[in-house]
């Protein structure tokens, strides 16, 4: 493929025009891309928890400099508008999307994209005196979201490729069982906590605080443990960065719930931690895809074995919509 063809190709999605504008605008990058051999590969991916059943597709979809020209200049291209952005705080432009007409491969090239960058995010984490093991639980986020793209979509891949950026840029952490990113705070949740009486508002320094899939129970005691580390971490690692407030934004903190789970449900007391900042707008498919890991399922396919299921079906239902929740906490 014509390097003219390859760019009218992604170009054919409008959301893809930024995108490249944004690759056009930084060039190559000042140092080599280097993607690990198919040798080196397999018990790479498995340290970042990729799903078994990815692994073969992987090694045989390797980017190749020489037999894909066009795909490696952008694989260059999206390693460097990471790398530049290392350690900074805020959303990043994120990749082109590969069209479906380009095979299996536009499902998984942001993974080859992330493994370009693992050296370049380890030398950060190593810079920060960032422990192992936290760096590498960080980093294996990437194969959760793998395992979460095999559920909803029964086939492997990677669609979150804007979330994952942030682990490779040194803004998110593994602390225990929660995540915290080095944030600021938006103009809502940041007005709602001036109106509280807070010094703090919107542009503020702040951790955003989420809650990843697979990782066991959302209890009291787990969470208490990971706030303690968040604070001890950051202290540590960020000191220039001073942080205060917490804030998330997610289905869990969704007031609506406390009328289906009793009051000492896990969810419930992690709603009970946030101030509630302001009402989403309704968006029923997050909390259904999040709580079956379905993406717009029939109603009556989905299962009912827990208290949490057949509340979400009975809402939906009942006409009614889910809108999440933005919540803050003093930490």
């Amino acid at each position: 493929m014509e390097m003219d063809t390859f760019r009218e190709l992604l170009g054919s999605d409008e959301k893809n025009t930024p995108r490249l504008e944004h690759l056009d605008a930084i060039g190559a990058p000042p140092f080599e891309v280097v993607l690990p051999s198919a040798v080196e590969l397999p018990p790479l991916l498995l340290k970042l928890a990729i799903p078994h059943e990815d692994i073969d597709d992987l090694v045989a979809m390797l980017p190749d400099r020489e037999r894909s020209p066009e795909l490696w200049w952008l694989l260059e291209r999206c390693a460097h508008s990471l790398v530049r952005e290392m350690g900074t705080i805020g959303r990043t432009p994120t990749f082109p999307q590969l069209p479906n007409s380009m095979g299996a491969i536009h499902r998984f090239f942001p993974v080859y994209v992330f493994l370009a960058v693992l050296p370049h995010v380890r030398a950060f984490h190593r810079a920060r005196a960032i422990p192992d093991d936290i760096s590498w639980l960080t980093l294996a986020d990437l194969g959760r979201n793998m395992a979460v793209h095999r559920r909803r979509h029964g086939i492997g891949g990677l669609d979150v490729a804007f979330w994952i950026v942030l682990h490779f840029r040194g803004a998110i952490y593994d602390l225990g069982r929660l995540q915290f990113e080095r944030a600021t705070l938006g103009n809502r949740t940041g007005q709602a906590i001036t109106a509280a009486g807070l010094p703090y508002g919107p542009n503020d320094a702040t951790l955003s605080v989420h809650v990843p899939a697979f990782s066991g129970p959302l209890s009291p005691q787990a969470c208490d443990a990971s706030f303690a580390r968040a604070k001890e971490f950051f202290a540590r690692h960020f000191p220039e960065e001073q942080y205060s407030i917490g804030v998330c934004h997610s289905w869990l903190l969704d007031d609506q719930l406390k009328e289906y789970l009793p009051a000492d449900s896990n969810i419930i007391r992690f709603q009970n931690r946030f101030q509630l900042a302001y009402q989403p707008d309704d968006n029923d498919d997050d909390i259904v895809q999040f709580v079956f890991g379905r993406i717009k399922p029939a109603l009556d396919e989905l299962p009912q074995r827990t208290l949490l299921e057949r509340a979400v079906v009975d809402h939906l239902k009942a006409g009614r919509h889910w809108h999440g929740g933005a919540g803050w906490l003093r930490l």
